[in-house]
């Protein structure tokens, strides 16, 4: 029994012994640079004192972001998402009610299958959380919340291109919402809840 223990215990030590290395060998942090086109829901309530029909939409656009990604092991890392303030334009029914910006900065945990192929592909999922600033709605009548804290699910791969170098592709789903007031009453709730389709180079060292 004491001889199975202890073939036990040295063959798990040198397993996470070559799975550091391993990992060691290409380095335990990465760094993707990618252009990411946000997909809107554009989902809402009906606006009070409107037609039934009338849903606010928020307008879908082209940004640049950058991740941070730590490799834990070989197959589990931790992705940070970030991009500068991007403003959207608001209509209702068809018609400019106005703009915003938002800030999504999104956290994700995620399982990466073939941490040593040329295709990885990986899943992830996590949180984020949207700032929301410079909101001018309705000639300045109109408001939204602050901030909107929801889900984060995704889904890519990176493929191998050289050494250290990969192609990326990545899509998410984000959780985004918020109340839209006017006067300080509610007069709707509008779901942007993206798809973010994402390409981009990463660098792993």
């Amino acid at each position: 029994m004491k001889v199975n223990v202890l073939a036990v215990a040295l063959y798990a030590a040198l397993g996470c012994g070559v799975a550091a290395a391993q990992n060691a060998a290409e380095g335990s942090l990465m760094i993707r640079l990618r252009g990411v086109q946000i997909d809107t829901a554009n989902k809402s309530d009906p606006v009070a004192g409107t037609g039934a029909s009338d849903r606010i939409h928020v307008s879908k656009k082209t940004i640049p972001d950058i991740d941070i990604s730590y490799f834990f092991t070989r197959n589990i890392a931790a992705e940070l998402v970030l991009t500068y303030p991007q403003k959207h334009e608001v209509t209702l029914d068809g018609a400019n009610i106005g703009s915003f910006k938002h800030l999504p900065p999104t956290l994700t945990v995620q399982y990466h299958f073939l941490p040593e192929g040329v295709f990885r592909p990986y899943v992830g999922a996590g949180v984020n959380l949207t700032l929301i600033s410079d909101v001018n709605l309705l000639d300045g009548a109109g408001s939204l919340d602050h901030y909107s804290i929801g889900y984060a699910l995704q889904a890519g791969a990176d493929i191998k291109i050289a050494k250290n170098l990969f192609l990326n592709f990545d899509v998410k789903k984000v959780q985004i919402q918020s109340d839209v007031k006017a006067g300080g009453s509610k007069i709707s709730a509008v779901q942007i809840d993206p798809w973010l389709y994402g390409v981009g180079i990463g660098w792993r060292f």
